[in-house]
């Protein structure tokens, strides 16, 4: 590895059958000179994946050896030749991950950052991003699984998994980076694929998880390559017959306009937002238009939301992540609450604490139950917790977390492994009949 400069080489024509942001592979295309360095930078992707089976992204930056984050905390690689990085590696780095993306180019040299995907033949996928910081590059490549995940093995909540039952509106995911919204997203994506006849739309910047064609037909945009942005791919979605649009992310005021006019005519669209719970997600919304038009955004988000899914990833008791997973469903109550806004005695919260038979949870009920089965510490759950005081009082029978033994003794509620038609959860608006 001494020697692994990755220099910069001429740009070889890309292969029109490749996605933009995916190098070409074919040794033919390929100087010799370029390929050597490929291999090269391949074989530091595999020494950092293989520092651990939870690795969730790999940290290029200057001055820095290569790191990885596990189970949420950073961690050096050693790499023999790579012990400090230069800008000059990185750089190298980021111009193989670009080769023959000039769309990738001209967008991190506008704009000081890009998104692109990347993927290692036999080895993993990559939603990468090349930023600029103090006149240099550096590179965060989040590690994609090969297959999308299953339902089952993320143990979502029925509130969720039901969400591939509805017919139409809208279903937004939330939280912070690296919450896994992306994840859940894919999970019911792949779960309608699985058991529904439907045309599916997504909308990605970049295209993370791979859809094959399973019951459902999947056609998958990723911005830039096929799309310039999301709203105008949003807009030509609408004429595309799908039963099911997913936006990547509701990033300005026309993303959310379309989005929202698809739902309204018959659609299920899905989508995320960086917001930290539910309620912040309706204020973000209606916050993005003018006052004027508050009260005719309010009556159409009130109208056409069926969920909104907030998560928080969380250290656990034994190593790992966890994510507590708040749910507002769509009733006639938090409709109303929408519609008129929050009050004293009418809050979001108060109607998701009363909704349990719906599908609803707050953070902080999840997390007094993590707590109580002994999946997460005290110190976790009240640094993760909407209202730490209140969750405190409601915890304050427990000196110290119940040691992880006890988790059996003190299950999660049981879940259900059928599909979600045979949840047991009442009708709600949107389910199919």
């Amino acid at each position: 590895m001494q020697n692994m400069t990755f220099p910069n080489l001429s740009v070889p024509t890309p292969d029109p059958a490749e996605p933009q942001g995916d190098i070409p592979t074919s040794t033919g295309q390929i100087p010799n000179a370029i390929a050597k360095n490929i291999e090269s930078f391949h074989s530091v992707l595999t020494r950092m994946l293989a520092a651990g089976d939870k690795v969730s992204d790999l940290i290029f930056s200057p001055g820095r050896p290569p790191q990885v984050e596990l189970t949420g905390e950073l961690q050096g690689v050693a790499i023999a030749g790579l012990e400090r990085l230069t800008t000059h590696n990185i750089k190298a780095m980021a111009d193989l991950m670009l080769l023959g993306n000039q769309q990738g180019k001209e967008v991190l040299e506008k704009k000081g950052s890009t998104d692109i995907s990347y993927s290692v033949p036999g080895l993993c996928r990559f939603r990468v991003n090349i930023f600029m910081q103090r006149g240099t590059q550096a590179i965060v490549m989040r590690v994609i699984p090969t297959k999308p995940p299953n339902w089952k093995d993320l143990d979502l909540p029925p509130g969720v998994v039901s969400s591939a039952e509805l017919k139409n509106g809208l279903v937004l995911v939330t939280g912070p980076t690296g919450s896994g919204k992306s994840t859940t997203l894919a999970a019911v994506i792949d779960l309608i694929n699985s058991t529904k006849r439907y045309h599916v739309v997504t909308i990605e910047d970049p295209i993370e998880f791979i859809h094959d064609h399973k019951l459902g037909t999947i056609h998958q945009r990723e911005l830039h390559s096929d799309t310039p942005d999301f709203a105008s791919a949003l807009r030509a979605a609408l004429r595309q017959a799908p039963k099911v649009i997913l936006v990547g992310e509701m990033r300005d005021r026309e993303t959310i306009e379309v989005a929202l006019e698809a739902a309204e005519t018959g659609h299920l669209v899905l989508s995320t937002l960086h917001t930290i719970d539910a309620a912040k997600t309706i204020d973000r919304i209606i916050g993005v238009f003018p006052k004027a038009e508050e009260a005719a955004i309010r009556t159409r988000l009130a109208q056409s939301f069926r969920r909104i899914i907030s998560q928080r990833l969380m250290p656990k008791v034994g190593g790992g992540r966890v994510a507590a997973i708040e749910i507002l469903a769509s009733n006639s109550r938090t409709r109303e609450y929408i519609e008129k806004g929050e009050k004293d005695g009418r809050s979001i919260v108060d109607a998701m604490n009363d909704g349990e038979m719906e599908g609803m949870q707050t953070f902080d009920k999840v997390l007094e139950r993590m707590l109580r089965a002994g999946i997460v510490t005290k110190e976790v759950a009240l640094a993760y917790a909407s209202n730490s005081n209140n969750l405190s009082l409601a915890v304050s029978d427990l000196d110290e977390p119940i040691p992880v033994s006890a988790i059996d003794r003190q299950p999660m509620p049981p879940r259900s492994n059928n599909l979600p038609g045979a949840a047991g959860l009442p009708d709600i608006d949107g389910f199919e009949a």
